[in-house]
């Protein structure tokens, strides 16, 4: 399962993408030569190869007629199995904004695992039976979509195994289970602090249940549940006062159950470390074959091939550090003394990029200015894209806050939006301070990379233009499945392609402009890490010397994202992938007559969050 959150710099949860709403289903910016300097494209800009037979018919559009009783067949079978995958999971349910099944937590036994499988063969068995020729276009890709994810769900059951391999599933569960209680406020709190009272009640035995399946994860993969597990003990023991203190009729029933939970989570948090940990000996690599497997389902391109995708990722690292001289040069004036040093070699190029990078680190802010620095950030951006007729700008609201313990360790920053079936909207952009176990030089390296500059460029990802703008325009298209299975590389595609529409249009100016395209070599960078790391054999030092060296990182933020890129897979490809995609259909849009940027823009966003090969065809491009 994947999650709704996303994140730009740390980018995934545990496993995944945006931490909103848990989409179901096993979850930067880079340049380009249109009207913004010379910033180059994604290296393979040639057509994509036809679909090959077999998906032929799930991309283009047919002469047969389509039938409202194939549609309403359809419907049918996708709504009866969305009801009993939240019936399944109610955690995912409460995410999404059903509240029915709030006091609940899923069987997560292997009898649970069971009934999911004899639930994929159902409606694997319902969907051979339409004939999807005479679907309508958008219920074609609807059924596509959930053929694919079933498909994904069946050989992550198989393959993958992650409640036996990885612990982070279920302190990412566990967290994500209780979070919504004490952080929205969907319903009156009385009424949400009773189901949280029943999921503290049942986490006992979710904890008994990841005691008698966890195997020989990797040690990584433990290392990081413990510290998020001692998140989960805080939150319990005494994370809860301020929301009983606000609703104190609650507290007889919160408080017992507190205690249980916390009693279960100190219990599990000695397993992880006596028990689990001196046996994680299991390899982080996913290896090649599953690597490929995973890549494709998660990109939903049966084309796809994994070395072509991080080869092309490569090559752009070389040419984005070129273009990045011309904005070294712009932004020269204002930042230095003197003239500029010369750039005509190799060397005196990375020299001068180093140079103002190394200039523009000064600038950063501290862990206790970071949120509202953040907040700042948010309004200023607002208003340059309302300014700019860039996008339709949601209603809604979204609001800055600080990274809670228990999510942290993955990831610096994600959006936390609601879920499309949740009747107030309410969106987090979430920052995490640096742990407070950290030296004062690590700390020092990390704000130099999260410099404000870079922080600006990160609002622009997270929230806007970017994942929260993005999530609010796909809370309107109403499809169940494309409601739960929400694409990971369209929602990164469209928070980098952002980053690079608000640099075109001059938000920030060269400073800004050059942290984008700092982001771009990180983008090509998370490729190139991700195949060198699942499908080769990429170490510390080859992973550490390409992103510092080659993608001007600081060490610490190079550091994170080594951990990072062994606790994922595939995901780290999923912007590089994206935004390819995006951009792809951006130049095919401007080949148009009478292109309009506003029209464009709003289009992409008006079928949900689709897969990348879906919105080709839904755009007609």
């Amino acid at each position: 399962m994947g999650a709704r959150e996303t994140t730009c710099a740390g980018d995934e949860r545990a496993n995944g993408e945006y931490r909103a709403r848990m989409r179901w289903a096993p979850f930067v910016v880079f340049g380009l030569a249109i009207s913004c300097g010379a910033d180059p494209l994604p290296t393979s800009t040639a057509p994509r190869p036809s679909p090959s037979a077999s998906s032929r018919v799930l991309v283009t559009t047919t002469s047969r007629t389509p039938r409202r009783d194939e549609d309403e067949l359809f419907s049918a079978i996708s709504a009866r199995f969305l009801e009993q995958t939240l019936e399944l999971r109610p955690d995912v349910a409460t995410s999404l904004g059903d509240h029915r099944r709030d006091g609940h937590w899923p069987d997560l036994s292997e009898q649970g695992d069971a009934k999911e499988r004899a639930l994929y063969d159902t409606v694997s068995s319902e969907l051979d039976g339409i004939d999807e020729t005479r679907l309508s276009e958008e219920a074609r890709v609807d059924f596509s979509i959930l053929r694919t994810q079933v498909a994904f769900a069946r050989f992550s059951q198989a393959e993958l195994r992650p409640l036996r391999d990885n612990p982070l599933e279920w302190t990412a569960l566990m967290g994500d289970g209780l979070d919504p209680f004490v952080s929205r406020d969907f319903a009156p709190l009385a009424t949400r602090l009773q189901s949280l009272a029943s999921r503290l009640n049942g986490l006992p035995t979710v904890v008994e249940q990841a005691k008698a399946r966890l195997g020989t994860p990797s040690r990584v993969h433990t290392e990081t549940a413990i510290e998020q597990n001692r998140g989960l003990i805080a939150l319990v023991a005494t994370g809860l006062e301020e929301h009983l203190n606000r609703s104190p009729a609650a507290r007889g029933a919160v408080a017992p159950a507190a205690k249980r939970a916390e009693t279960a989570l100190r219990d599990f948090q000695q397993f992880l470390e006596g028990t689990l940990l001196p046996r994680s000996t299991a390899d982080f690599r996913l290896g090649p074959e599953r690597f490929e497997k995973k890549l494709r389902f998660v990109l939903d391109d049966p084309e796809v091939s994994p070395r072509e995708l991080a080869d092309s990722a490569r090559a752009l690292l070389t040419e984005t550090r070129d273009a990045m001289v011309e904005t070294a040069l712009a932004a020269w004036p204002e930042l230095m003394k003197g003239p500029p040093p010369k750039s005509a070699t190799a060397a005196e190029k990375r020299g001068l990029v180093r140079s103002v990078l190394a200039k523009l680190a000064e600038d950063r802010p501290t862990n206790t200015s970071i949120v509202t620095e953040a907040t700042e950030m948010l309004s200023a951006a607002t208003t340059f894209v309302q300014s700019k007729d860039l996008v339709r700008i949601p209603e809604e609201a979204c609001r800055v806050i600080e990274m809670p313990e228990y999510r942290r360790g993955v990831s610096i920053a994600y959006c936390d939006s609601t879920g499309p079936l949740e009747t107030r909207q309410e969106s987090f952009y979430a920052i995490a301070p640096t742990p407070k176990d950290w030296s004062k030089d690590r700390v020092t390296s990390f704000y130099r990379e999260y410099n404000r500059n870079m922080l600006r460029n990160l609002t622009v990802h997270e929230a806007m233009p970017g994942h929260f703008l993005q999530a609010m325009h796909a809370n309107r298209f109403k499809s169940g499945v494309r409601a739960i299975y929400s694409s990971g590389p369209f929602v990164e595609g469209w928070a980098v392609y952002t980053e690079w529409l608000m640099a075109k249009h001059g938000f920030g100016g060269p400073k800004t402009r050059l942290m984008r395209q700092k982001m771009a070599l990180r983008m090509a960078a998370n490729a190139v890490l991700d195949f060198g790391i699942h499908a080769g054999a990429m170490d510390e030092k080859q992973a550490l010397a390409l992103m510092t060296e080659e993608a001007f990182q600081e060490e610490g933020e190079a550091v994170g994202k080594w951990k990072r890129a062994r606790l994922t897979s595939t995901q780290l490809s999923t912007y590089y992938y994206g935004f390819r995609e995006m951009m792809r259909l951006r130049l095919a849009a401007e080949k148009r007559p009478a292109f309009a940027e506003r029209a464009f823009n709003d289009g992409v966003l008006a079928h949900g969050s689709p897969p990348m090969r879906h919105l080709r065809t839904l755009l007609k491009l």
